[in-house]
Parts: C-alpha cells; sequence; structure tokens
C-alpha cells in the first residue's frame, strides 16, 4: 500500500512522460469500456499533481469513451512503456474540456482535437512486471507475424459480406491511416 499516493509524485511524473502508451477503462450505463490511446510520450500531459490531460484523438469512430465519462467521470489509465516491465496506474474522475486553446495546445500534424480528457487524480501507483515477464510481451522472439492472423479486411467481410470486399478495404488501409492518424 506505501506505492499507492492520491498524487503525482517525481518519480511517477517521470513514468508518465516516458510512456507513449495508455490504456483507457471507462464505465456507463451500457457497460464497461477499454480504449488504447497513445502519441509520441509523453501521450498523456502533466497538468500538476492531481491533474492529467490527454487529447481525445481519433480513433474507430465509436463514442463509447466520451459517452460514459459525460454519464460516470470514474476512469482507470493502466501505462506502458515499451520494453519496461513495469506498468503505471491511475484512477480518478474525468471531465471532457472543448476549450478552444486548450485542444490547439495539443495539436498533431495540423490536426486539434475536439476535447480534452481532464483526469483528476484520485489514486495513482505501479504494477510489478510480473504480467509483462509472463506474457513476454517485449519479447521479440515471441512477436507473431501480422500475416498469421486474420487482416482487417477480411474480420469486416465476414462479418457484413456483401458491404465489405476484404482486398479493397486492406489495400486502402495505408492511405486511410495516413490521412486519418491524427
Amino acid at each position: 500500500m506505501t506505492k499507492e499516493l492520491d498524487h503525482i509524485s517525481d518519480h511517477y511524473a517521470a513514468f508518465i512522460e516516458s510512456s507513449p502508451f495508455v490504456a483507457l477503462a471507462t464505465v456507463g450505463p451500457e457497460g464497461l469500456d477499454c480504449s488504447p490511446r497513445g502519441d509520441p510520450a509523453p501521450c498523456v500531459r502533466i497538468h500538476d499533481r492531481k491533474t492529467v490531460l490527454m487529447p481525445d484523438r481519433k480513433g474507430n469512430n465509436r463514442t463509447d469513451t466520451l459517452h460514459n465519462i459525460v454519464r460516470d467521470p470514474r476512469v482507470a489509465l493502466l501505462f506502458l512503456i515499451p520494453g519496461v516491465g513495469e506498468t503505471l496506474r491511475i484512477n480518478g474522475r474525468a471531465e471532457l474540456v472543448t476549450d478552444p486553446d486548450l485542444c490547439a495546445s495539443f495539436d498533431m500534424d495540423g490536426k486539434t482535437p475536439t476535447c480534452v480528457m481532464v483526469v483528476h487524480v484520485d489514486s495513482i501507483y505501479f504494477q510489478c512486471p510480473k504480467a509483462l515477464v509472463r506474457s513476454l510481451l517485449w519479447d521479440t522472439d515471441t512477436q507473431i507475424d501480422r500475416k498469421a492472423l486474420p487482416s482487417n479486411g477480411e474480420m469486416l467481410a465476414a462479418l457484413a459480406p456483401d458491404k465489405i470486399d476484404a482486398s479493397d478495404y486492406d489495400a486502402a488501409y495505408p492511405a486511410r491511416l495516413k490521412d486519418t492518424i491524427y
């Protein structure tokens, strides 16, 4: 319990500032949502010892996270740093802010997020590396060739065979990703 704080310590700040990836969990009337979020480190900006800021970047065009935060502000963040076994967790409450200056401060490649999640820290602590060590997540020898799995186009075509052509979807994806990443 010693590791759990109600504010961001200098050591925890160093971890946040090195993290390019965070999983964001929310809850709402329809259930739970866990959404991956990432940017060049830091993916989340420290505002003060009790507050972090996270831009809402374009994603899969679902708004589950935003809907949940509006109805229930409780959130959990799980920060990962490539090659590091420990993770860092924040539990807190979020609000969505659309202040144009704040949103503009998160501009990336000429694209400005529509809103910023302001997360007020209730608790923060690091998690031991056991899960990442067991999973061999950072071990390059255990990485799977992406081609060994169904492509996004193949998965969508199986779900909507009359609407999606897998080959066309997959061929267009690299350009779509480049155009919509921010």
